[in-house]
């Protein structure tokens, strides 16, 4: 079998692959952590989501109007994932107004600037990392900050009675736990290179290019990535101060 030059693609790889999802979910189980059939499912629909993303990316990057409507799937997804995670409802739509606020407006710099090109095999690729970050981001600052509100009720109501507006009261009470979601994003721009080495440091290794390259590449994507999830959780603790998730 061809082996790629990260990856061998060896008769043991579906073994292995086996294995480690049998891991995952074992230990979720036996923890009584209670995702052990979400670990199952996610690892399935990943490889069901990468084989179809795999049969027709070529054709997407091909054609810019195709490369498009596949960043605007994407971003369906990700609302639809971080609105489910937040609220119920309708109101679960309103997770998508922080994810497009801060993949759109990082994602439009770096294009009108040329930094990044309009190529759909270059933009596809960096505006799926900034939605997955504004997605993780989103998913936590909203979760935290509607935990905060139920759990804290009477401080937020203490607010209201020393004449806090409910917008003010409520985020003085989520605002601070909220915040909490950008310290991933803070902890991989810190320890980049110390710790990990991330896909797009390796990949561009992989593909040839220099380490400096590599290293500015990988330096693009980890401040954007940083500027695109303060913005989104600063959004998301907005919306729910002011009430626009429920669960």
């Amino acid at each position: 079998m061809r082996a790629s030059s990260l990856i061998s693609l060896t008769p043991w790889l579906p073994v292995v692959l086996l294995l480690l999802v049998a891991l995952g979910s074992v230990v979720a189980w036996a923890g009584r952590l209670g995702h052990d059939k979400a670990v199952l499912t996610a690892c399935l629909r990943a490889a069901l989501q990468l084989g179809a993303v795999s049969v027709v990316i070529a054709w997407v990057v091909a054609y810019p109007a195709a490369s498009a409507g596949f960043i605007l799937l994407m971003y369906g997804v990700a609302a639809f994932t971080a609105g489910r995670r937040i609220a119920v409802g309708r109101n679960m739509w309103w997770a998508g107004v922080p994810i497009a606020a801060g993949t759109a407006p990082a994602l439009a710099l770096l294009v009108t600037s040329g930094v990044v090109s309009t190529d759909g095999v270059v933009i596809i690729p960096i505006a799926g990392i900034l939605l997955g970050g504004c997605l993780t981001a989103t998913t936590l600052a909203g979760r935290r900050a509607l935990d905060e509100l139920t759990q804290r009720k009477g401080e937020v109501e203490a607010a209201l009675a020393l004449g806090f507006g409910p917008r003010d009261a409520a985020l003085e009470i989520c605002r601070p736990a909220a915040a909490q979601a950008l310290v991933p994003a803070l902890d991989q721009t810190r320890t980049v290179g110390l710790v990990t080495l991330p896909g797009a440091f390796v990949g561009m290794l992989l593909g040839g290019a220099s380490p400096i390259e590599a290293g500015v590449v990988q330096l693009v994507v980890l401040v954007g990535l940083l500027a695109a999830e303060a913005v989104a959780i600063l959004v998301t603790v907005e919306l729910a101060a002011r009430g626009r998730f429920t669960r």
